[in-house]
């Protein structure tokens, strides 16, 4: 797959409320980033089986429910196998029913068709607020 088709399979995952990631879409040693992320949060996992379970774990956990990923845009680099993506996602807390939505930017990497390396820029305080 290129880096433009992982981040649609990804996008498509959250818009069904499912796990980011499956493991044929992951290589071995793949590497998640998220370099501002909340307290108590890792700022990297590595490794497919690591990736896997923390975010199964933190989709299980995470009380919204998507319900758009809009305003993509997707910036080619001069290496096929990276993209940089811009985007906003926006959702419902499933307990109180509202609804907000946050920024991110985002680097995907690929390896032989499979994701690499994903490093997510969070808007770490619109998120809190919103599943506070």
């Amino acid at each position: 797959m290129t880096p433009t088709e992982i981040f649609e399979r990804m996008r498509a995952h959250w818009l069904a409320n499912e796990t980011t990631f499956t493991g044929e879409m992951l290589a071995e040693d793949v590497a998640v980033e998220t370099p501002f992320a909340a307290p108590g949060r890792p700022s990297r996992t590595e490794g497919r089986e690591q990736v896997l379970a923390w975010t199964e774990a933190g989709r299980a956990s995470f009380p919204v429910r998507f319900d758009d990923c809009r305003d993509v845009v997707v910036h080619e680099t001069a290496d096929p196998e990276v993209i940089v993506v811009e985007y906003e996602l926006a959702g419902t807390h499933t307990a109180t029913g509202v609804s907000a939505s946050a920024p991110f930017i985002a680097v995907l990497r690929t390896r032989g068709g499979k994701l690499a390396h994903w490093r997510e820029y969070q808007h770490t305080l619109a998120i809190m607020q919103a599943v506070a």
